[in-house]
Parts: structure tokens; sequence; C-alpha cells
């Protein structure tokens, strides 16, 4: 009240709950004040620069919602400027007064002991003085507004933009900015072009699919698998010790189908380049517009205020190169402490990670010995499971069982480490509120992406590659021998996880985000209820609705650039990801929307300029991306194999032929193994099958030299020459790649030049208007000056001008 804030208290109309409520109003000379200490931009002009209309905006602009209901915002130069005429009733100088209402409420003081001060609203909420603290809604979400100048801005977002009927619709940008803030603003308009980006790399990868599904029965390898006379007559060896049984090759016909459609690498470098390098260069263009239309270029130029919790312990004082002085709440020995302790919190949970997934690897280790031996025995003997023995394997069933529980450690893990981080981050004290976000934001990624992405890498890049031969395999902690792949790799395995966790996490986020909150207004409601007589007040029906938590957007862009992740870093094995996350996208746009509009208290409106540290966090999973999905596909994938059969073994000297074929590709690289040459612990004690009667040899997944070799069982030159292959691939595509995101991100420039020559206009019109102003105000002074009657000597005159001047 000091400050100038006008309170007015009101007790609430439930008798089940002994709430008061205290009304804020922040009057207009008050608002005028605070926007000049906040550097709030007003209006000086409306632009007059033509704006330019694209065939894109003539094809987009029908999906728009129409201007008779969502009026277009005018379009003006704005300047941070404050004259005596410029702040009036009128200007969009109120879109802010929530923010400027929370910085008083922020920062006022209400309570000293000695040398403390507290002070801030936060520090009341914290000590349950106060039970709630927001803004309130434009009335009800499904109630029109009855009169023609004042709309129900909440009305029109809930109808035109939250519902589901308006799924197809653009999104109002500019009224989400004005009833939120800029903060939500700029999420929804990047989770928006997001969105549209999608939907190329979705058409790119649905095409790799179809083509891969119509073309999987020519394949020349899928061919020679199912052919009785080829993959029939191979007899492959057992792939566990003792239990496991010898099996024929054309048992993984199907799968061998399956692994076809996921593997066509042809348009890598277009969904690598084309969609990552395009989605971030757009992007930055789209922001600066952005920026400039919401008057957020300077917003991180100036000075931004410290957090109240920082302020609250500021106890130390130290030198600052600006101010001189400032003060710290603790010394740089004690700053280095705490800054360690995160750190090694951190870096334990990290390795909490890495240890599930070696119990996770245990798991399928131990598993895959038990679906071996049963599976099999159980499917031949049971005529209901006998369609599905061609589909379930012991690997499909160990990759599915696994990936389930990989999930569900996944988000038991989430949850207890969000609340570690969030303590670490407290415990650090930042001084910023951009500063506390950017520090957890990075706590909370890096453990996100282990978490989630440590699973993927293992099938991806470490199963099956060290795995021995036969007659000498590798075992893990001396006891579970490592495990190997299908005969067509590992990349139908990979598919299957990243199915399982993209599905599973797009499923438990929009049961948290509807449900859950739905369930909590409605028993809340319940609870709460009073006579039909009584009118509930709206501040008394906005407490009722669920509050934004003090990180507001963290989880949704924690959400989306997961999905980002799994998007681009592993495309190469799973077309369809870029399509099941534009279905994901679609319902996320709106699940949030009608969560804001209908379910959440309105939140404070915050300035931001960009995504924050979101944005080098996109960029380093691009550039990982170039190298995850070549290492898929020179490694993990067969194409490097083919290529060299194709064009090497195919051929002399190497083979009889004199024409370049795939034929023999599946007999080229299966290794010989001699039955003998099995050592106690893993020679096989089941009954061996009808079909097995003097065989002596079998096969494997390698290339090594046949027995009877002078070097039998070691690398053969075969394998060199894939190895080589592979590492060339690897050079060559991430110097292409690379060397193609330079171009287009040189060729791209951030800022559009329309943009610049409106910046440049606005410049121009601010310096006119302050050189009128010095030139109207120093005419004012320069009139006569009146003493009495008479009329000082012009001396005198100039002399109260230059004092005034100086004063």
């Amino acid at each position: 009240m000091n400050l100038g804030v006008e309170l007015e208290a009101a007790q609430s109309v439930s008798h089940l709950i002994k709430l008061v409520y205290v009304k804020v109003h922040v009057p207009f000379e008050v608002l005028c004040t605070y926007a000049e200490v906040l550097h709030i931009k007003l209006p000086i002009q409306p632009n007059d620069l033509a704006q330019q209309s694209s065939t894109y905006n003539c094809f987009t602009r029908h999906f728009y919602p129409s201007e008779d209901v969502i009026a277009k915002e005018p379009d003006f130069f704005t300047a941070n400027i404050f004259l005596a005429n410029m702040c009036s009733p009128g200007n969009v100088l109120l879109i802010c007064r929530g923010l400027q209402a929370y910085y008083i409420l922020s920062r006022a003081p209400y309570d000293v002991k000695g040398s403390m001060k507290k002070f801030g609203i936060s520090k009341l909420l914290d000590g349950g003085v106060y039970k709630a603290a927001y803004p309130l809604h434009d009335s009800r979400f499904n109630v029109k507004s009855k009169e023609p100048g004042c709309p129900n801005e909440r009305f029109l977002l809930y109808n035109e933009w939250a519902h589901p009927k308006s799924f197809y619709k653009m999104q109002p940008l500019d009224l989400i900015r004005k009833y939120f803030g800029e903060k939500i603003g700029i999420y929804f308009a990047w989770l928006g072009f997001y969105t549209v980006m999608l939907t190329l790399a979705a058409a790119v990868g649905l095409g790799c699919f179809i083509y891969g599904y119509t073309t999987r029965e020519s394949s020349t390898w899928s061919k020679e698998v199912c052919d009785p006379q080829i993959g029939g007559e191979i007899i492959m060896c057992p792939q566990c010790d003792q239990i496991c049984p010898y099996w024929r090759l054309n048992t993984t016909c199907e799968s061998s189908k399956v692994s076809q459609t996921h593997t066509n690498p042809q348009p890598l470098l277009w969904r690598i380049v084309g969609f990552v390098t395009l989605f971030l260069e757009f992007w930055k263009r789209y922001q600066a517009e952005l920026e400039h239309d919401w008057d957020t270029v300077e917003f991180l130029q100036q000075e931004e205020q410290p957090r109240p919790e920082y302020e609250a312990k500021c106890i130390y004082e130290r030198v600052n190169p600006v101010t001189q002085k400032e003060k710290v709440p603790h010394t740089a020995c004690g700053k280095c402490m705490r800054v360690s302790c995160g750190i090694s919190t951190v870096l334990f949970w990290v390795l909490l990670i890495i240890a599930s997934v070696v119990g996770v690897i245990v798991y399928r280790l131990a598993m895959f010995i038990t679906f071996s031996a049963k599976l099999r025995s159980d499917l031949k003997y049971s005529k209901e499971l006998e369609p599905f023995k061609e589909y379930v394997t012991p690997q499909m069933a160990t990759s599915i069982t696994s990936s389930i529980i990989s999930f569900i450690i996944i988000m038991i893990l989430n949850n207890v480490y969000e609340k570690v981080a969030i303590w670490i981050t407290d415990f650090e004290l930042p001084r910023t509120k951009t500063e506390y976000e950017n520090s957890l934001t990075l706590k909370m990624f890096l453990f996100q992406f282990v978490n989630y992405y440590s699973s993927c890498f293992y099938i991806a890049f470490f199963k099956g590659k060290v795995v021995g031969y036969p007659g000498q395999p590798v075992y893990w902690f001396g006891a579970f021998r490592n495990e190997e792949c299908d005969p067509g790799g590992c990349l139908t395995e990979l598919t299957t996880q990243l199915s399982i966790i993209m599905t599973g996490k797009a499923v438990w986020n929009n049961i948290q985000e509807v449900l859950l909150p739905w369930v909590k207004n409605l028993i809340f409601r319940h609870c709460t209820q009073v006579g039909s007589e009584k009118v509930i007040p709206r501040w008394e029906q906005d407490y009722q609705l669920q509050p934004i938590g003090k990180l507001g957007l963290f989880y949704e862009y924690l959400e989306m650039v997961i999905q980002f992740g799994f998007v681009t870093l592993f495309v190469a094995s799973f077309p369809l990801a870029p399509l099941l996350a534009l279905f994901n996208n679609l319902c996320e746009i709106r699940v949030d929307a009608w969560k804001f509009t209908t379910q959440s208290r309105r939140v404070v409106p915050e300035k931001a300029q960009d995504i924050g540290a979101w944005q080098p966090i996109l960029q380093g999973v691009a550039i990982l991306a170039v190298a995850t999905n070549a290492a898929i596909i020179a490694f993990t994938s067969d194409m490097i194999p083919r290529l060299v059969y194709y064009w090497a073994f195919s051929v002399r000297p190497y083979s009889d032929g004199s024409e370049h074929t795939m034929t023999g590709f599946i007999n080229s690289s299966l290794s010989i193994f001699y039955i003998d040459h099995f050592n106690n612990e893993s020679r096989p004690t089941v009954d061996t099958p009808y079909w097995f009667n003097n065989i002596t040899t079998c096969r494997y997944r390698d290339f090594r030299n046949p027995p009877g070799h002078p070097n039998q069982y070691d690398y053969s030159i075969h394998y060199w020459h894939v190895i080589a292959a592979k590492l060339a691939f690897m050079i060559v595509v991430e110097h292409i790649v690379y060397f193609t995101k330079f171009i287009l991100s040189y060729m791209i420039p951030d800022v559009p030049e329309a943009l610049k020559e409106q910046i440049k206009r606005e410049r121009y019109l601010t310096q006119v208007i302050l050189h009128e102003t010095n030139i109207k105000h120093f005419k004012e002074l320069m009139k006569p000056v009146y003493y009495g009657n008479m009329v000082l000597p012009w001396i005198t005159s100039l002399y109260h001008v230059l004092t005034q001047m100086i004063m």
C-alpha cells in the first residue's frame, strides 16, 4: 500500500473453507511508473511499411481464425521512451499490468528483524501466510461476452484454439501473447513451428517406410533367408550355452522382411540436413520476427532483477565492476562448494542410471536363455500359439519385455531425480530467474538424456558387437554370455525399443496433463460447492483451478526436446518416428491449450526473448544426430557389408562371378564353425532336432576364417574390407553433412531483410521524436521570464534556462 497499490479483502462465499481473498489493484499512475522501471516499450506510430504477401501466406490464411472473431492486433512502431502524452489508458501498456503487479508484490517488504529484511509474496507463500497468488481469468471459458466492445478473450482462446474442433487451425499467437504473456506465447510459437516442420520429415519417413514395405518381398537377402533350399539348409549355431538348440536360418524369415522396412538409407542426408538444419535456421528467423513484434529485442540487454530468494540471503559484499559494490549471499569459496556439490550429485545420479541399464542388460541375458529354452517348445506344442511361431522369437520376446522394464525404470527415476535437481538448484542459489532456469535445464536434460537414450545407444552400438565366436564366447561378469543380434541385425530390436518408449512416454504425459488436472479440479469443486443461491466470484472460481508450478513451461519444453532427440538421433533406424511425433504434437498443442485455458489458474505474464537454454541444447542434439545416424547406417545396419559384397566380393578374385550381384550375400555374411570345437561349457546338451543328422558344422554371424585355415576363427580379409568401408563411410558422410549444414546456415540469414528495414525505421522514428521533444522543451525554456510586471533581461532568462537544463 505504501507503494501505491490498493488492496481489498473479501470473505469466501463457501462455508466449507475459511479463506479471505485479497484483491490487488494497481492504479494507472503506478503502472506508468513501473513500466519505465521494467523498460516496457510503448507505441509511437503505426507501422507504415507495406507487408509483403507470399504464396505461403495466401495458402495458410484459410487456416487462421476469422478476423471477425479474433481481431488482428494493430501493428505499431515502438520505443522505450516515456513522455507525458504517451502513457495513456488506451495504450498497450495495460497488457503488462499483471507483470507489473507481480514485480511490486515480489519486492514489497513485510518484516524487519535487525539487519535481516523479509520481503516478497514468494516468501509469504512458502510460509503458508497466503495460499496462492494469481491474476484473474476473463470470465468463464465457455461463456461469450455480451458486450460488443469488450470480448471475453478466454472464451475466444478456448473456442478458436483449445477446442478439439480447431485442431486444423493455426494458433492465434498474438492473442495468446496478450492473454498469457510473451513466455507462454514463445513456447506455443516454437511448438507450432516444430510441428509444421515435422510434417516434412514425417512425409519423407513415411515414404521410406512404404518403399521398404513394398520391396521387402523382392529383397535378394530376404529371399535367400526365406528360401527352403538356402535359408532352410543353413544350420545356425546355438545362441546360448548348453540349453539352446541348433536352429535353421529360415525361422527368421518374417523378421528379415520386417527389417527391410526400415533399412533404406537413401534419404538419410535429407532427413538430417534438411529437417534439422532447416528447422533450426528458419526458427531463428521466425523468432527474430516475434522478438520485434512483441517488443522483446532488447530484453536480455537490460539488467534482469535478482530473485527475491537471492536478495533475501545477501549478507556479504564484493566489488562489482559496474556498480563498484554489491551484496551476495555467499563468498567465492562457498559458491565453489555449492557448485561442486551440485556436480557431484548429478554425476552420482548419472552413474545410477548406467547401473540400472546394466541391470536391464543382465535381465536380457538371463531371460534370453529362458526364452530360448522354453519359448520354442511352448509354441511348437501349442495350437493356439502356432500362428505366432514365425513372429515370436526369443530375441523379440526379450526385446519387448526389457523395453517395458526400461520404460518403468525411466519413469521412476525421472520422478525421483526431479526433486533432487530442484533441491540442488535451490541450494546453488542462482541470482536471476533466467540463471535458475538455465541451471535446472542443464541438470535435468543431462539426466534425461542418459535416462531415455542409454538403452537405445546400447542396442544400436554395443549389442552384438563383442560376442566372440561359438567356441570362445564373451561373458558378462564371467557368468552371462553376451547376447547376439539376429542375422538381420539389431535394427528391428532398436525400432521396438524406440516405439515402446516414445508411445509409453506420450501416453503417460497426456494422462498427467489431461486426466489428473481434470480429476483434481472436479474433486475440489465438489468439496467446496456452495448453495445455488450464491454466486461464486471470479477470484474464487480461479482458486479452484490447478496452479501452474514454479517451473512453468520447463516440463513442456523438456518433453518436446526429448522427443526431438528420438526423432533425430535414431531416425535412420526408425523412419516412422517423425510421424509418431507429428501425431503427438497435434494433440499436445490442443492439450496444453486446453490445460492453460480451462484447468489452470492464469499465469503471471513474463517477458521472454527466445526459448532460452533449450536453443543450444537443440543445436547440440542436431550435431550429435549426424554422428549417431551415420554410425547406425555404418555399424548397425547391413548396408555397408552389402555394398562391400556387391562391389568387391561378388566378382573375381573373391568369387567366380563376372557381374556384380547380391546373390550369395547371406552365405558370405555367415562364418563356419566346426561343432566338435565346442568346449564343455558351451556344447549344447539338449536333444538335437530330427533334421540334425550327420551335420558337422554350424554357421554364425561374423566374418572369420573357417576351420582348417592356418588362422582359423580369426578375422578374415572380408572383415577388414568391411571395417575400412564403414570407417570411410563415417568420415565422408560426416564431413559432407557438416559442410552442408554450414552452407545452409550461412545462406539463411538469422534476421529477414524486411525485419531489418523495420528495425531501422523504428530507430529513426525514435530519434526524431526525442529530437522534436528536446527542441520543444528548449523553446519552452527560452520563453521570457516575468518577475512581477517586469520582463527580465535576456541574459537572465538564459541563466534560468541553463540552470534548469543542468538540474
